[in-house]
């Protein structure tokens, strides 16, 4: 859906405010031009190797692109190494969502084969690799999701336009949520709206600097919604989570039908 599409309007939800624009978004939409411009890019006259192709990086204004593993895939160290970091495989490790990976960057090696740096969702925080571009589909996103512990808030972007932005809780000073450019990796439904998560929880490419695991998992922060549990045990702008970023389940609810897979996700102080 083109943020020019509709007029949005704000509206607010108990604590909420959401800027409701009308129907779900996907990765393939917002900015349908640009997500077609990298792929044509790769696929013409290749740039000599090690310099970057423009405007790939996610912003706030662009959303950012993304990369949909079509085959088990070997992340490397840099474009044409055979240094191996991880390897991709189709669907993600915990709720089998196809995998898609935010793009960072793309390059050519000495050959002219496209490779696209992307963000993994492994420890330690912000590691990359490189894939090569023909072994996914070159998607797009127009969703950028920022978070600002200072002021606990968290804002959905579409293509640079405020869509949503609501309170959270953060993590305690002990176990504080980390600062960093993210991503979605997993968009996991829980058993009941309430179980402590709330309904949903987004999983991010972030793990926690403090703990190595927690709740059975590897330590990972999401976005997530507030049971009864939770809710007693902090209200929307405290400082009291194990990392995570806790929101109303109406709003966890409304940004999973936005956001998926891939969208870039910072994480600021201020």
């Amino acid at each position: 859906m083109s943020s020019r599409a509709r007029p949005s309007r704000m509206l607010t939800v108990g604590t909420v405010a959401l800027a409701l624009a009308g129907g779900a978004a996907s990765t393939a939409t917002a900015a349908g031009a640009e997500r077609f411009d990298l792929a044509e890019r790769l696929e013409g006259a290749p740039l000599p190797p090690g310099v970057r192709v423009p405007r790939v990086a996610p912003t706030v204004e662009r959303g950012g692109y993304t990369a949909k593993i079509l085959e088990e895939t070997a992340v490397v160290a840099s474009p044409g190494s055979r240094r191996r970091v991880w390897t991709a495989g189709t669907t993600s490790m915990h709720t089998g969502n196809a995998t898609r990976l935010s793009v960072q960057q793309a390059r050519f090696d000495a050959d002219g084969r496209a490779w696209l740096e992307v963000l993994l969702p492994i420890r330690p925080n912000e590691a990359r690799g490189w894939v090569p571009a023909d072994a996914v589909a070159i998607e797009h996103t127009g969703w950028y999701l920022r978070m600002r512990l200072g002021d606990r808030s968290l804002s959905a972007y579409e293509g640079g336009r405020l869509r949503a932005r609501v309170r959270g809780v953060i993590g305690a000073p002990a176990t504080p949520t980390p600062t960093g450019l993210f991503a979605v990796y997993e968009i996991a439904k829980q058993n009941s709206p309430r179980d402590f998560l709330g309904p949903w929880a987004i999983h991010l490419t972030a793990f926690s600097n403090v703990l190595k695991n927690y709740g059975g998992g590897p330590g990972r922060v999401a976005i997530h919604g507030r049971g009864p549990q939770s809710i007693l045990d902090a209200p929307l702008g405290a400082a009291a989570s194990h990392g995570c970023v806790r929101i109303s389940n109406d709003a966890v609810s409304w940004l999973r039908t936005r956001t998926a897979p891939g969208t870039p996700v910072r994480i600021t102080v201020r």
